[in-house]
């Protein structure tokens, strides 16, 4: 007898390293605060559809375009995402990946980002710049589940069952992920607010 396990789904976790990675990060962190406080249309953007939190996806999402900082963040990025593409088994010649958006999240007290994907892209991840106690993971949702129909539930093995799955999230990790995989982000519990950097990238 034999049980095959089809059509894996791979999200790929690593941490920033080397030599200046402490001090990209302290960057990081000011200019993220440091938006917050320019970016007057980012703010309204929110207001409107990320209650209690700012985010410049609306406004400000070619940061990696726009600051040096980012720029090195990128280039850093860079590797993770052709280490997880060779995972992936993608078969890219000819073409090369590229970042194509970047965006600051800074979510406050019981702020939470619902379920989504990220279309018109092909890779998708977070930067976790800061992630105080409290600070929710990221979950993920089997892209299965619309078609288990009269499936029953299954009895669970540990946190990689389910239908949902929270990968826990540190300050200087990196989570890469495909873009049609659904996640959000539950509320977060912590005092201090949860701050990290979004981005896509997309084969040209």
């Amino acid at each position: 007898m034999t049980t095959h396990s089809l059509f894996p789904t791979l999200v790929y976790a690593a941490r920033l390293r080397g030599a200046g990675t402490r001090r990209l990060n302290q960057r990081l962190l000011r200019e993220c605060r440091q938006l917050e406080l320019d970016d007057e249309a980012g703010r309204r953007w929110s207001a409107q559809n990320y209650p209690g939190g700012f985010t410049s996806y609306g406004s400000a999402n070619r940061m990696h375009r726009l600051s040096p900082t980012f720029a090195e963040l990128e280039r850093q990025l860079d590797e993770h995402v052709r280490t997880f593409a060779r995972e992936l088994r993608y078969d890219l010649r000819g073409r090369k990946l590229e970042m194509t958006d970047c965006w600051v999240n800074i979510m406050s007290q019981r702020v939470a980002h619902g379920m989504h994907l990220h279309p018109l892209a092909t890779i998708s991840g977070t930067y976790y710049v800061q992630t105080p106690p409290g600070s929710p993971g990221l979950k993920f949702e089997d892209p299965r589940l619309d078609r288990f129909m009269a499936a029953p539930p299954r009895k669970a093995r540990g946190r990689l069952d389910g239908p949902w799955v929270v990968l826990p999230v540190r300050t200087g990790q990196v989570l890469l992920f495909e873009s049609w995989l659904r996640h959000e982000v539950p509320p977060h519990q912590g005092r201090a607010p949860r701050i990290s950097i979004s981005f896509n990238y997309s084969w040209f």
